[in-house]
């Protein structure tokens, strides 16, 4: 009986594993195909036009929003992880409404987050539609996800370096960045690089704060599109030869993402071998 149990688990197990396989690479391979049929080197290179819904701007765009974003999400998020595993104390009521808050923002749906994007940032702190308000807006929706990853990150060190180093006479701010954070990065520079995939694949948020207007930005006040946007407009308001648009802007996006995850996973190797080296 036992025996007949566990076949049947095993096979909900391989089954599970094959249709979670073919509705990945499915969906890879009909944006790829499609993506590639739709290819011009003008959709790159072009001058953006009605006739020519050239994407150039949008990369461009997404870059800098992408860098933008981690320098002001990144750091504030690596130091309250930092706080709330190192610092803070059981049973503190401040790390109580800090750990509500950020299970509040992880719940909260992205047009919300544009919402208010829209109307502090856009309205209150008149920055308009901008790439400087997209970026603000996407900050705040990274930091749970980050501060969360890098608290296990951070929690994995094992105590005994710790240990180690208080018996060295290190002080406290020295063992957390010279031996914790070290330690530690491989898990932290995971979270921040997947964390990209977050703000390339944003548009609820970002048609609200950022803008869509199809044009190269001068300065971070000035509104644009990335890609995610473009295809979503492409895909609303160009017919068929916006499907196809939107298909190779789709194609472009997922390759982005999986050149990530996959630099990811090797910076964050090295940095691990780098270290126990």
């Amino acid at each position: 009986m036992k025996n007949t149990v566990s076949l049947i688990l095993r096979g909900f197990v391989y089954v599970a594993m094959g249709v979670t396989s073919l509705s990945l690479f499915g969906i890879l391979g009909y944006i790829f195909v499609n993506g590639v049929m739709a290819f011009k080197w003008s959709l790159i290179f072009g001058e953006y036009s009605s006739s020519n819904p050239a994407i150039g701007f949008s990369v461009f765009t997404t870059c800098v929003m992408i860098v933008l974003t981690l320098l002001i999400a990144a750091p504030l998020s690596i130091f309250c992880a930092v706080y709330l595993t190192e610092y803070a104390k059981r049973n503190n009521k401040l790390v109580t409404w800090i750990r509500l808050a950020t299970e509040t923002l992880a719940g909260i749906p992205s047009i919300v987050f544009g919402l208010f994007g829209a109307i502090f940032f856009g309205t209150v702190m008149r920055l308009g539609y901008s790439i400087l308000t997209g970026c603000l807006t996407v900050a705040i929706m990274l930091l749970p996800v980050i501060i969360r990853q890098t608290e296990e990150a951070i929690k994995s060190v094992p105590d005994m370096y710790r240990e180690g180093s208080y018996g060295l006479g290190a002080s406290k701010l020295r063992t957390v960045f010279r031996i914790v954070l070290p330690s530690a990065m491989p898990g932290i520079l995971s979270a921040v690089i997947l964390s990209m995939g977050r703000i390339i694949g944003e548009t609820a948020a970002l048609i609200f704060t950022l803008g869509s207007v199809a044009q190269f930005p001068s300065s971070l006040l000035d509104s644009s599109r990335s890609l995610a946007v473009h295809m979503y407009i492409s895909t609303r308001d160009g017919g068929s030869a916006g499907r196809e648009v939107a298909f190779f802007t789709g194609a472009v996006l997922i390759a982005v993402i999986l050149f990530m995850n996959i630099g990811a996973s090797y910076l964050g190797g090295k940095v691990g071998k780098d270290f126990e080296n």
